[in-house]
């Protein structure tokens, strides 16, 4: 189908052009006011052909142990949340709790670290939601506001830590951020606690948690952003074409969490059958719709798949937790 084939500009550019800082040399790093750039480490900057280059329908290499990974929806909601303000519809009025959405967002649990996929404007609220009592990476899928505007929140964490919380994104979030929370990264002194992280520029599969993640590039609208693959599940919210050279990263996967804004079509998002095309070619034994906007009630939508016959995909929802091998 035409809205699956990639746009001329090659999306693994988005990997190619994240690189070391150009002001800093291998090895070294370069600190800000409430950030480190930490740049050439083997441990996050490493890259293995095999993860940006499999055989075509090849699964990924197996982690050196054999480990579960928790998974927990923190939002499945798309940018305005569910119930949207000033909306009356019957989804927006459900009394399904599951049709409640905050905005997408999930938390990884593995060996008792904890690392969440995009700091959304709900993220304090879904932390407390969950009890998390502390946190140890942040990894962003891409710039928007549904996205990063929860990052200051990330601050009771490093007092409680006493340390800073490594990110991991591409040089453009990196640059996106810096730019909406220039108080974290300029020179002033600070007179109030700030967000203290160091930044990882993904130009590769890097570790987290005791975890291997390797970077799922794909387009959003006219945009590059990343989906990230753990084990046996990946997570691709808010994406509108998963390149050739991306599904690859893909195959043989347990749970796959993916974008599914609703039957409408929308330059930025995929619709419910656009997303199952991409089901049907990669296969996964479970998958997993998320960014749903008010359109899709949960329980219908449901019965609306399994008629259809995809009785293993469903809506994701707030609290979905599931077990990834790792």
């Amino acid at each position: 189908m035409s809205w699956l084939k990639p746009r001329p500009t090659n999306i693994l550019e988005l990997l190619h052009r994240v690189s070391k800082p150009r002001a800093v040399r291998s090895g070294q790093s370069k600190s800000g006011a409430g950030f480190t750039i930490q740049a050439g480490s083997p441990s996050n900057l490493r890259v293995n052909k095999w993860s940006l280059r499999p055989n075509r329908g090849s699964a990924l290499p197996a982690s050196p142990t054999n480990s579960l990974l928790e998974l927990t929806v923190l939002g499945s909601g798309t940018s305005m949340g569910v119930p949207t303000l000033t909306c009356h519809c019957r989804v927006c009025s459900s009394k399904d709790p599951r049709d409640n959405r905050m905005r997408p967002s999930v938390l990884l649990v593995h060996n008792g670290q904890t690392a969440v996929i995009d700091t959304t404007p709900d993220f304090r609220q879904q932390a407390l939601r969950v009890g998390l009592e502390r946190l140890d990476a942040i990894l962003f899928t891409h710039a928007h506001a549904d996205h990063i505007l929860g990052f200051d929140d990330i601050r009771p964490f490093n007092l409680r830590q006493r340390s800073a919380l490594p990110v991991y994104a591409s040089l453009e979030t990196i640059a996106t951020l810096k730019h909406m929370f220039a108080y974290v990264f300029d020179s002033a002194p600070a007179v109030s606690t700030i967000p203290q992280v160091t930044l990882h520029p993904v130009d590769g599969p890097f570790e987290v948690i005791g975890t291997r993640i390797v970077p799922i590039p794909a387009r959003h609208g006219d945009i590059g952003v990343l989906g990230f693959r753990f084990g046996s599940a990946a997570y691709l919210t808010d994406f509108s074409v998963l390149p050739e050279t991306s599904k690859p990263l893909l195959a043989g996967l347990d749970d796959l969490v993916l974008d599914a804004l609703r039957d409408v079509p929308h330059p930025m998002h995929q619709t419910v059958e656009q997303a199952l095309e991409v089901v049907r070619e990669l296969q996964p034994r479970r998958a997993w719709f998320t960014h749903i906007a008010h359109e899709l009630p949960h329980s219908e939508t449901n019965e609306r798949l399994i008629a259809a016959g995809f009785p293993h995909v469903s809506l994701a929802y707030d609290g979905l937790r599931f077990e990834v091998h790792v």
